[in-house]
């Protein structure tokens, strides 16, 4: 594919971003936030990446002095851990039996799946589901099973991984300036006197 072609077939992917569902995505971290409750990400190969990346953004981006810091843990960042239950279990078990200790009834789990089907993400999923969390999924191609199991779905309709994978990192940077932006005017608020 030339490399023209490939910006501009993301401009058209771009497009159709599922902006009201990115918009509920930034209201459940939010309030999560505000709750004190955590929120967990997880992927895999690219979207492991993209996983850890938001995991640090959400921890460092919408830090603001006098508003509550996100409590967030990116369940691919323990290699230790990670290649143990892949080794001893099941590589379909790696997220979900990091999540069955620490996932409670208000946390939030992003489940990230360029084709919507890995296993080890549906079954973190269905965990965090069944301890009464709410569940995020980015998904590209069809949306897969993922799609349909998530409260909140962020569906990126393209049929080429990389792409998705772009667009998927793109709304993680967007997210986290949006709740950085969200702190701010809560701190301007907060000083402004009362007419």
């Amino acid at each position: 594919m030339d490399i023209r072609h490939y910006f501009s077939t993301v401009q058209s992917v771009l497009n159709d971003v599922p902006f009201d569902a990115v918009d509920q995505v930034v209201n459940v971290l939010m309030a999560a936030n505000r709750a004190g409750n955590t929120v967990f990400i997880c992927g895999n190969g690219g979207s492991a990446a993209t996983a850890t990346h938001f995991g640090c953004d959400l921890a460092k981006r919408p830090i603001v002095a006098g508003q509550p810091r996100f409590r967030v843990v990116a369940l691919t960042d323990n290699n230790a851990l990670m290649t143990a239950l892949s080794n001893d279990i099941s590589y379909d078990a790696v997220f979900s039996e990091q999540l069955i200790p620490l996932v409670r009834q208000g946390d939030v789990l992003i489940g990230i799946s360029g084709s919507g089907n890995s296993k080890n993400v549906l079954n973190a999923i269905q965990v965090a589901a069944d301890a009464g969390a709410t569940t995020i999924g980015f998904c590209g191609y069809d949306g897969g099973e993922l799609k349909r199991m998530v409260d909140v779905p962020v569906h990126v309709s393209c049929n080429v991984m990389a792409m998705v994978e772009d667009v998927h990192l793109m709304l993680e940077h967007a997210i986290c300036e949006r709740l950085l932006a969200m702190n701010t005017e809560a701190v301007a608020k907060a000083v402004m006197p009362e007419a």
